[in-house]
């Protein structure tokens, strides 16, 4: 029996074979499409090469794709677990074709990998066809055949991809597999092609047309061909059976989930366990790739899929976190093919660990919620979307979630009345995603790097150069010349100037040609391609002229050592907070540095001072920085850090300091080895001082820390010792006598500030402040009243003081307005007895609409407000008084 990986690894050995080149699986986020949430077929990181905005060295290709398919138009979530072919995570086995060849090989190519390569019997498949691509049903029939009977022509879009409204576009083919009879099903394009009986297992999409918003067409220059094969149910058919979760990869995580759980895989909690192995794989690929669990985008989704999962170990009886326990059994599965699996197994561990512990701890009581809305509800009436929406808002239900878990009960959601809460409670999280993804690639910077190659970077060796003007771009368009006062694009055939990228800003400095003098303001790349973003000064610069080159020496200098700092910080945080650790962003600029890492609490004072050291004796250490170009799987075998999520090429640049009897590399004795395109100082030492100004969430389960190096470190120090000088000096105390005196000052203040309060309080029950006295209390409709305009009393003392009130008078509704420089702080207090006859709340309100304020709240017994103009207070407390009269 074929296990899913020798499917795999029998793919994409047999496309090698036929001249294809293995291209690695793109990450899950797209970085060439922002219109996309997640990757979720094979030919996403191949869109430009389609559409001819980008040229590779290749014109075959042949993968291996991770896709997610949880959100926005793709979104199988709620399927999942309860079919046999339903996943937020898959892979997409897949052969592609830029302009080389078309239907005459693809379709060959197919039929021998279907059937020889893996063996699946000719006689149980058919096809479909366009119902008009007489091509490719005549080659189904010389290539494979087929009859006619088994070429099924689709008449439908089913059969016909597009891109998108415009653009490249062609007709489709598709290859069934047949189950047999046994199972209920028709074969596509009958009433019954919903059933599981016929499966398609892989689409053939032949590009030959380009479509335009007139909707004609015509035929594409170059045909290409698109191919995508589902791993998952190849390999159910392969292992005789039509429910991919009992294939050998799911059934070995369905198994992991038992074991962890001590329950039967096929008892009563097969579900929950089908959904904790899908889920378990989105959620560790997409961890894995950079997404970490917020309220917002991409981690939106990823929180959803992995709150749907633990709802599910919660109802299998788990009564501890249970998903990150099952990490090491999905490495075990797949970091073979996917390494970044095995590279970010502690952080995943760590992610899933962290918010299932959370989660455990919201869940109980929002079912009970749940229960409780039922339990007022006819069997027959679904949950009325304002109670969906109160446990989403108040406990961070997803809508899915509360619909999984009343889909068990046979029961609905109003979804229109959730929207309707939804938009009007302004709530922070919605499901619906705007795009954001990395910026669209400009074509203007793919035509310059085909034709004149990528820029050669000559950075790194030096600050001065010499180059050519290849081009020059202004407001989008090509240009000659640009003169003095314009501001230019400027691409070069060299450089000197680094170009914004792995978090480390672009050079500025300086250009000059024989005509012209331009001031380079910052550096970009796209493509490849260098764009030096410029000012011309003096007279005029022009294409194919020669141009001396030259960055700001001293910008540089700062960029590089706050861009090794954070190599020295990474690691230092590694050591100190443990291997789950992993930068997730980073910003070298001249002034500072920002570096984001996946850690899910707050440092404390001691982690920070311990890192701090670290980082500097390393410095002091002044250890060569030494870099090297190896492959990428020789730098991971000497424990070089990588950006999870990011793609590398056949080359990658490693950057190693420090020394340390604990460290990695072929002598075991190097401190930071991490894989970086980024210019770095010559020693450690040239850092000169590493000063961390404080730690800060960035996101959910990623913190920032924000430093300075050298000379800005310096400045910063100093700027403190003079900070502490002058409060030493108002204070009255030796330096080191600082922190022990202010304390005392606080102390002191805080000691004052409740003698204060206190005196205040007792004024206004004394009957000062305008306080009411006894023969003041009016009776309102059965209700004593007591109300007062206090002035020297701040909103905060009015909750004590209403409970003095309603003690004094042992029955009755109270109603109080602090009047603070002209603004108005209100509360109301009702005795027990007498809440059914008027409410806090209703009292406050009414005060609130009069002082110019809105909404107001609290309990029946006690609540509170504001308003703009204490002005009112009087037409205040006759509001409220309207109130208690009816």
């Amino acid at each position: 029996m074929l296990s899913l990986n020798d499917i795999r690894s029998s793919f994409l050995d047999y496309f090698r074979r036929q001249g294809h080149e293995v291209v690695a699986s793109s990450p899950l986020v797209p970085r060439n499409d922002p219109t996309l949430m997640f990757a979720n077929s094979g030919m996403v990181q191949f869109k430009n090469l389609f559409t001819g905005v980008e040229h590779r060295d290749y014109q075959r290709a042949t993968t291996a794709q991770k896709c997610v398919r949880a959100g926005g138009k793709h979104n199988d979530l709620d399927n999942v677990g309860y079919t046999s072919r339903h996943h937020t995570f898959f892979e997409m086995l897949g052969n592609f074709s830029f302009g080389d060849y078309f239907k005459e090989q693809a379709i060959p190519f197919a039929w021998e990998m279907v059937t020889k390569e893996l063996g699946i019997d000719a006689s149980r498949l058919l096809v479909t066809v366009f119902h008009t691509d007489d091509e490719a049903a005549d080659l189904w029939k010389k290539v494979a055949g087929l009859p006619d009977e088994r070429i099924i022509r689709i008449p439908t879009a089913d059969n016909f991809w597009m891109m998108g409204p415009t653009g490249p576009c062609g007709p489709c083919s598709e290859i069934f597999y047949d189950h047999g009879d046994h199972i209920w099903g028709g074969p596509p394009g009958s009433p019954e092609e919903d059933g599981d009986r016929f499966v398609e297992i892989w689409n053939l999409v032949f590009m030959q047309y380009e479509q335009f918003e007139d909707g004609s067409r015509v035929d594409l220059p170059n045909q290409s061909i698109d191919t995508g094969m589902g791993i998952e149910r190849v390999a159910a058919l392969l292992q005789g059976t039509n429910d991919n979760y009992a294939t050998d990869l799911m059934r070995a995580l369905i198994e992991a989930s038992a074991h962890q759980s001590s329950t039967d895989p096929d008892g009563p909690g097969k579900t929950h366990h089908r959904v904790i192995a899908d889920h378990l794989r989105s959620t560790s690929f997409l961890i894995a790739d950079g997404v970490m669990p917020s309220n917002e985008g991409r981690g939106y989704v990823l929180r959803r899929i992995m709150r749907r999962a633990m709802r599910h170990a919660h109802l299998l009886g788990a009564k501890d976190p249970l998903m990150y326990r099952l990490v090491p059994e999905l490495v075990r599965q797949m970091g073979g093919a996917y390494p970044e699996l095995q590279h970010a197994q502690a952080l995943i561990a760590e992610t899933l660990k962290t918010e299932e512990t959370r989660f455990r701890q919201t869940l109980e009581r929002g079912l009970r919620l749940l229960d409780d809305e039922l339990e007022k509800l006819p069997e027959d009436v679904e949950l009325p979307g304002e109670a969906a929406f109160r446990l989403y808002d108040t406990y961070g239900f997803p809508l899915d979630l509360t619909q999984d878990a009343l889909r068990e009960k046979g029961r609905s959601v109003d979804t229109a009345g959730f929207d309707a809460a939804m938009e009007a409670q302004k709530a922070k999280a919605r499901a619906a995603w705007t795009g954001s993804g990395e910026t669209r690639d400009a074509t203007i910077w793919f035509d310059l790097a085909e034709r004149h190659g990528a820029t050669d970077f000559l950075g790194y060796d030096t600050e001065r150069a010499e180059g050519q003007v290849l081009a020059i771009v202004v407001n989008g368009s090509p240009r000659e010349v640009a003169k003095a006062g314009e501001s230019v694009q400027i691409v070069l055939n060299q450089t000197p100037f680094y170009a914004e990228s792995g978090g480390q800003v672009g050079d500025s400095g300086r250009l000059s040609t024989e005509t012209g003098k331009a001031v380079v303001t910052d550096t970009r790349k796209v493509a490849g391609v260098f764009i030096h973003i410029a000012e011309v000064t003096e007279g005029e610069i022009r294409v194919g002229s020669g141009a001396e080159l030259e960055v700001d020496h001293a910008r540089r200098g700062a960029i590089r050592s706050n861009h090794s700092a954070t190599h020295l910080l990474h690691e230092a945080l590694r050591e100190r907070l443990g291997d789950h650790v992993a930068q997730r962003g980073s910003l070298n600029a001249a002034d500072r540095l920002r570096f984001d890492f996946s850690h899910n609490q707050a440092l404390s004072a001691e982690d920070l001072e311990t890192v701090t050291a670290q980082v500097n004796a390393f410095i002091r250490q002044n250890s060569p920085v030494e870099t090297r170009i190896m492959t990428p799987d020789d730098a991971r075998a000497i424990g070089a850090q990588a950006l999870f999520g990011e793609k590398y090429g056949e080359e990658v640049r490693v950057v190693s300091m420090g020394t340390a009897p604990t460290g990695k590399g072929a002598d075991g004795n190097t401190w930071s080895i991490e894989l970086c395109g980024g210019t770095h100082v010559r020693r450690t030492g040239d850092i000169g001082l590493f000063v961390a100004l404080g730690d800060s969430a960035s996101s959910a389960g990623v913190r920032r820390i924000e430093a300075l190096t050298g000379e800005a470190a310096r400045a910063h120090l100093a700027g403190q010792e003079r900070r502490l000088a002058e409060v030493a000096a108002t204070i009255k105390a030796p330096q080191g006598e600082v922190v022990e005196r202010v304390r005392a000052l606080v102390d002191e203040r805080k000691a004052m500030q409740n003698e204060i309060a206190q005196l205040r309080r007792d004024l206004a029950m004394a009957g000062g402040s305008g306080s009411a006295k006894e023969d003041e209390i009016k009776e309102i409709n059965g209700v004593p009243f007591v109300s007062q305009v206090l002035k020297g009393v701040s909103g905060k003392d009015l909750r004590g003081l209403i409970d003095e009130h309603k003690t004094r008078l042992g029955t009755g509704a109270v109603l109080l307005i602090a009047d603070t420089d002209g603004k108005a702080a209100v509360a109301a207090g009702v005795t027990e007895d007498m809440l059914s006859k008027v409410s806090a709340v209703d009292l406050v309100k009414a005060a609130v609409a009069e002082l110019g304020g809105v909404g107001g709240g609290g309990r029946p017994d006690m609540a509170q407000g504001g308003g703009k103009d204490a002005g009112n207070a009087d037409a205040a407390i006759r509001a409220a008084e309207a109130v208690i009269g009816g």
